[in-house]
């Protein structure tokens, strides 16, 4: 019975089409039957697996982390758009996209390597708490999400995170957060070079974009690293339905959006957050078989250790 799974969430049309759907995939000798090799499922993960408010997590590492880096360097932070973040200018910062914060952003805070970065996302993890909610920001994680996640892999599926956020920011901590392996992370990414020390090759991480995983760019990233088409796709905005619709194309493919509609839990907002709107998605649902996921409704709690 479909009561005792996904606990966290309330017993409504949207569970038990997420149950429906896993029952008759599952079903050997059902038309529906759909092989193990074959059950991927891809989640965003800013909004979709974790809080993205006021900003998305990565985008208040940089704003932490430029501030460090303007009092030791001054000269670094007079021009823009560096000089809009340490100064908090958000009039210069709203009037940005998404892909300038990352591409002019990040790649100028990021560590030299891979592994340098990674110590600087996980020093400011360790110490960071959330302005709102006031917890550490591994505890921002939907908790009705990794109930999803853990129902999933018992029935056999592989999960795959498909973000626009940096794929080595993700990878800092994502694991450990949902329990997903590294190599099923998919991310926005950064060119690199190869450097030696004595014979040894050395990755450094270059100021400049490799590739943006947003919108049609997480179909092309899906396509590179996973290799064929996903079954379940969920997302939270606009810059997913790409990937929804690439995974409703598939038979018997099944797809979500999260609607942000809690101002009490969490905080309501879809068309007017302008760094991931969710404006077409609500539009065309209906229409396109997406299931909209509101998450006043379909869910008992939010967080794992809020009275929610």
């Amino acid at each position: 019975m479909s009561e005792n799974k996904l606990p966290s969430w309330n017993e409504t049309s949207t569970k038990k089409s997420i149950t429906d759907f896993v029952d008759k995939i599952t079903k050997e000798g059902s038309p529906d039957f759909i092989p193990e090799e074959d059950r991927i499922a891809v989640f965003d993960n800013d909004g979709t697996l974790w809080t993205e408010q006021p900003f998305q997590i990565q985008i208040i590492y940089c704003l932490d982390r430029i501030k460090e880096l303007g009092e030791k360097d001054p000269e670094l932070v007079k021009s823009q758009p560096l000089k809009a973040f340490y100064e908090q200018d958000w009039k210069t910062v709203s009037e940005m996209t998404k892909k300038d914060i990352y591409e002019f952003v990040v790649t100028v805070l990021d560590g030299k390597t891979p592994d340098d970065f990674k110590k600087l996302v996980v020093n400011w993890f360790d110490k960071a708490v959330h302005p709102q909610f006031k917890q550490s920001y591994y505890k921002c994680y939907y908790q009705p999400q990794i109930e999803l996640l853990r129902y999933l892999e018992d029935n056999g599926f592989k999960n795959f995170i498909v973000s626009g956020g940096g794929i080595d920011f993700m990878k800092a901590v994502c694991t450990n957060i949902y329990g997903i392996p590294d190599h099923r992370i998919i991310g926005s990414s950064f060119k690199t070079k190869v450097e030696y020390n004595g014979n040894i090759p050395v990755l450094v991480r270059l100021p400049e974009l490799n590739s943006f995983n947003d919108k049609d760019e997480k179909v092309n990233n899906i396509h590179l690293h996973i290799g064929k088409k996903p079954v379940f796709a969920f997302g939270n905005s606009d810059g997913d339905l790409a990937m929804i619709r690439y995974t409703l194309s598939k038979d018997n493919g099944i797809a979500f959006i999260l609607h942000h509609d809690d101002d009490g839990r969490e905080v309501a907002y879809d068309r007017e957050f302008k760094l991931s709107p969710l404006i077409e998605g609500l539009e065309v649902a209906v229409k396109e078989g997406i299931n909209i996921v509101s998450m006043k409704n379909d869910w008992k709690r939010v967080f794992e250790d809020f009275k929610n």
